[in-house]
């Protein structure tokens, strides 16, 4: 029996690639009635609903082939009939084979249709004309569908199945991610070069947003290190307006994409790209948060001038900033492995086993809380001193207390004696309105795909939730922010069950707005540079280099393009250096294709080259394929097996014009087999001299033995014309 696998996916709604396997069967074996001796049916136009349990076929059964011819010419047989010999090319594509033409397989040697008037099965009917209006019709219905609806506002969804249960878990995980996020988001307005309210003001809008629009439960929206380095890279020093309208515009950019669903940009930003831009992106933060750890005060937040600065302010370094940030950082990181500590043998009594939990969920909750933990230590310390009127630490200074004002994005800033417009703006943000929310964007849905336990995530739907986040927090004067990683797992640690969580989170920022603003005050700013510090630390993935170098070592120059231009000029230019090197690379593996030529000869006796390109032909690969095929094809015919070439542009056909024109030129034969029919279209559109093709083995066996008979002639006259 014949058996077939389906391959991959369906091209085209009549055409389906196929792996075949002939087994138990002998050449030769053909009915006399022309069916296929393997499958008396398959020569046939069969309703293949009801004839695939005959031919073997079950694994045929596709939606779009409800009828179908199951046997097609095969570069010169049909893989049913054992009786063809085998082809050039590995796979079988089956087809409907036209409006009304027959089998095209097991009409003998030849390539063309037969007669099919013994058929008892009806052709294919023509295809139903194809109207623009219903395509608007139905787009328009599926955007107003219930599932459509679901899928945008996802709160619809969990909403009626919410439970006290639920309520419980997302009322312990969003104070727990509140209690992070609160010396975190005073920390973050730093790194971005705002005053430390406006951190705050970035943490709570966004998570009440999140919880309508967001997908995955464990994100945690609000401000985060690299959104912040990239909004102090990019603010210039001209003040918190700048930074909000940033905001708005990052806003605005995801929602755009979101609705174009243009989430496949994303995909350009590639491993090693990341990770050198992430790691470099640590190191910078942590550059920047060292001068605070050592009491300095010095303009200047790029890495070098950071460094640059310390260098020549580092005799006015403070002893007790150094000991208490030092002593900060030591202290976090110990804490975040509190959590693992294991707490004595397997307890024998339930009143042990409950003490065991007791103290198990009480060092969690130490580790999770370690930030507000240290900071309040700290606070609590500063204030101590400040009564004996003794200042050893600098302090955070006065946080404006209360809520901000509802308002729109500020569209003009007067900075100095200068009044900036809207456009003026929009110029000095400049490349910061892309960058900003195409890495916010990546950095979202990388934590989405972390803690989605392997279930999908609507990267389109994460892309909405993002922007509207990001547009109305501008309206409570939001500096960018997208989700977390470090509150994520946080999040996912506490058990959260929806991304109801937030509203806690929000509402905890909120009470501390309104009434602990004033306690702010005596935070030390080497505790805040601390927290920074041990959350960026692991935020570097250099770790990754080795395996990089292991798996393709090509990988490593991205990966260094992108880590050292980061560091030496700007976040965002490195990162669009690392893309570019990338698509160096891929526009070289286009440019250069692999032909691989090998020598075969025919059934007459014909020896001739077969050239294989692996890929589509694109202008920058025409001159170099042109060049491959002179040089290797020698003095032999040349056969041109295009199964593998998908896709061809203008310039391409040109140069397979001018190919031929080169082999008319020296006398050799040139052959083209398996051109899809839409790549041969491509060809003859630049009219050239002669398009010599076929697409079965039969055919091309003629082919070459026309070439052998006028090259014998064409050798005869040439002796005669000697002779003589």
């Amino acid at each position: 029996m014949t058996k077939y696998k389906l391959n991959n996916n369906v091209r085209s709604s009549s055409e389906v690639t196929l792996t075949s396997y002939m087994t138990g069967s002998s050449e030769g074996e053909r009915r006399e009635d022309g069916r296929c001796h393997t499958c008396p049916d398959t020569c046939l136009y069969l309703d293949t609903e009801k004839r695939y349990d005959k031919c073997g076929l079950e694994e045929l059964k596709v939606d779009t082939l409800a009828r179908g011819c199951l046997c097609e010419r095969y570069n010169g047989g049909c893989k049913l009939c054992p009786g063809q010999r085998a082809s050039l090319a590995p796979t079988l594509t089956v087809t409907d084979g036209g409006h009304g033409k027959s089998c095209l397989a097991c009409d003998g040697d030849t390539c063309g249709p037969r007669n099919t008037s013994h058929s008892q099965y009806p052709p294919f009917p023509p295809p139903a004309r194809h109207d623009w209006r219903d395509d608007v019709v139905k787009r328009l219905r599926a955007c107003c569908s219930k599932k459509t609806l679901l899928r945008r506002l996802p709160i619809l969804s969990w909403l009626p199945k919410y439970s006290v249960r639920n309520g419980l878990a997302d009322v312990i995980a969003g104070i727990t991610v509140g209690l992070t996020v609160i010396p975190q988001a005073i920390a973050y307005a730093g790194v971005a070069g705002l005053p430390p309210q406006y951190g705050l003001y970035s943490s709570f809008m966004a998570c009440f947003v999140y919880t309508v629009f967001g997908s995955v439960k464990d994100s945690a929206i609000g401000p985060t290190a690299i959104a912040a380095i990239l909004t102090r890279e990019n603010l210039h020093g001209l003040g918190p307006e700048f930074a909000v309208l940033l905001a708005f515009l990052s806003g605005c950019v995801e929602l755009i994409m979101g609705i174009l669903q243009l989430g496949f940009l994303i995909d350009f930003i590639s491993g090693p790209v990341s990770v050198g831009f992430t790691s470099a992106a640590a190191i910078i933060i942590a550059t920047t948060q060292v001068k605070d750890i050592l009491g300095l005060s010095f303009p200047g937040g790029k890495f070098l001038q950071v460094w640059t600065g310390m260098y020549q302010h580092i005799g006015e370094t403070r002893l007790w900033d150094t000991v208490l940030g030092v002593s900060c950082i030591v202290v976090l990181l110990l804490l975040r492995k509190v959590k693992d500590i294991k707490i004595g043998k397997e307890a024998e009594s339930n009143k042990e086993s409950r003490v065991r939990s007791f103290v198990s969920q009480a060092l969690w909750f130490l580790s999770t809380t370690r930030n507000i933990f240290v900071v309040l230590v700290c606070a609590a310390l500063a204030y101590y001193f400040d009564t004996l009127n003794q200042q050893p630490f600098v302090l955070t200074g006065e946080v404006k207390a209360g809520l901000p004002q509802i308002s729109p994005p500020p569209f003009s800033a007067t900075v100095g004696n200068h009044t900036y417009t809207f456009t003026e703006m929009s110029s000095t943000l400049g490349s910061a309105i892309f960058v900003v929310p195409l890495l916010s964007i990546l950095e979202n849905i990388a934590l989405a795909k972390v803690f989605s336990e392997g279930k999908y995530v609507d990267a389109t739907q994460e892309m909405v939730a993002l922007g509207v986040c990001n547009v109305l927090a501008s309206f409570v004067e939001s500096m960018p922010v997208s989700g977390a990683l470090s509150r994520g797992a946080v999040n996912h640690a506490s058990g959260v069950a929806t991304p109801a969580g937030g509203l806690y989170t929000g509402a905890l920022v909120l009470l501390a707005l309104q009434y602990f603003t004033p306690y702010f005050y005596y935070i030390p700013k080497a505790s805040l540079a601390a927290v920074i510090i041990a959350a960026v630390v692991f935020m570097m993935e250099l770790h990754v280099f080795k395996p990089i170098w292991r798996t393709k070592k090509v990988d490593i120059i991205p990966a260094v393009v992108t880590f050292t231009a980061c560091l030496v000029t700007r976040l965002e230019l490195g990162i669009v250096l690392g893309i570019a090197v990338n698509l160096l690379f891929l526009l070289y593996a286009s440019a250069r294709p692999a032909v691989r030529v090998t020598t075969a000869v025919s059934e007459g006796g014909v020896r001739y080259a077969v050239a294989t390109i692996d890929r589509a032909l694109a202008f920058p690969a025409a001159e170099f394929v042109r060049r491959a095929l002179r040089k290797a094809a020698g003095d032999a015919p040349l056969v041109l097996d295009a199964h593998h070439v998908q896709a061809a542009d203008f310039t391409a056909a040109k140069g397979i014009a001018q190919l031929i024109e080169d082999f008319h030129a020296r006398g050799q034969p040139l052959i083209f087999y398996n051109v899809k029919p839409s790549i041969a279209e491509v060809f003859r559109g630049v009219r050239p001299r002669q398009f010599v093709h076929c697409s079965c083995r039969a055919e091309l066996e003629r082919l070459l033995l026309e070439t052998q008979r006028r090259s014998d002639v064409h050798d005869r006259v040439m002796t005669s014309q000697n002779t003589l």
